[in-house]
């Protein structure tokens, strides 16, 4: 298999270095929406799609809150339908999306790619489509127009699977390679997973936002600047399991970094590195 790491989505938080722990300035700061697009034996397969051509369209299918708190810049080039054109595919030829959780920045562009089969867990499905994603954020997050056009589901347990590095995992994903699981890792969501890839070398993992600054894995002391902390916790439904799994990731980036690589949705420095 080959994988593609995309950016499908660029943001210029309010915050600056004290966001992103890297802009040189202390105005607005940069983060992205890290996508894979992998080619398989069963055709392409997008990991999260980042936001879609409607939303560059219509920027009113986002909440204002996010718009304005994240600064985000809807560029068309960056859609992941606009991504997979340049690098010479059909978009008919992306037969699977898998979702690691329906947040407004991964969702996107669930409908630019009417054809392929969506995979996620069951509870992130439930969640999203009651909008139970926090108090103040559940009905901003999940913003159904993203998906409710969409019919090929598919949908998982967050139990059991196959162990995996110590982590629960669905290995068996309708219709895709055995190479490709879903990871549940809920606390961000109810419903949230990461995508682990063996991508021949080793193994990749999208562990989306599981975690969001490369601090937080690669060493016994986790480091996160505060407005990308206070964005984290703003966001998580539950913090305890948010923070096992990140424990649990910190320990697998120290245990067996040989085999492994793990990378988040939003870090624009991890995304750089595996683009290169």
């Amino acid at each position: 298999m080959k994988v593609h790491h995309l950016n499908c989505g660029t943001s210029c938080p309010w915050g600056g270095r004290l966001f992103d722990g890297t802009s040189p300035g202390w105005l607005t700061g940069h983060i992205v929406c890290h996508c894979l697009l992998i080619e398989t034996d069963a055709g392409l397969v997008l990991v999260d799609t980042g936001f879609g051509m409607r939303d560059v369209i219509e920027p009113r299918r986002l909440a204002r809150f996010f718009r304005v708190l994240n600064n985000i810049r809807l560029r068309p080039e960056e859609t992941a339908i606009a991504q997979v054109r340049a690098l010479g595919f059909d978009p008919r030829d992306v037969r699977h999306i898998v979702i690691s959780h329906l947040d407004f920045d991964h969702a996107g562009g669930i409908e630019d790619f009417p054809n392929a089969t969506i995979h996620l867990t069951a509870r992130e499905k439930e969640v999203a489509d009651e909008r139970r994603g926090g108090a103040f954020v559940g009905t901003r997050r999940y913003r159904p127009r993203q998906w409710d056009e969409a019919a090929d589901w598919r949908l998982y347990p967050m139990g059991g699977g196959e162990p995996w590095f110590g982590f629960d995992a669905v290995r068996q994903l309708e219709g895709l390679p055995p190479e490709i699981l879903l990871i549940p890792l809920a606390g961000h969501t109810w419903g949230h997973s990461g995508i682990a890839v063996d991508a021949g070398g080793g193994w990749l993992l999208h562990a989306a936002d599981a975690y969001f600054f490369r601090g937080e894995i690669g060493s016994e002391q986790r480091a996160c600047p505060p407005g990308m902390r206070a964005y984290q916790r703003m966001m998580e439904v539950d913090r305890i399991a948010r923070r096992s799994n990140q424990a649990k990731l910190r320990a697998l980036s120290l245990g067996h970094a040989a085999e492994v690589r793990i990378f988040c949705a939003h870090d624009p420095v991890e995304l750089r590195a595996l683009q290169a």
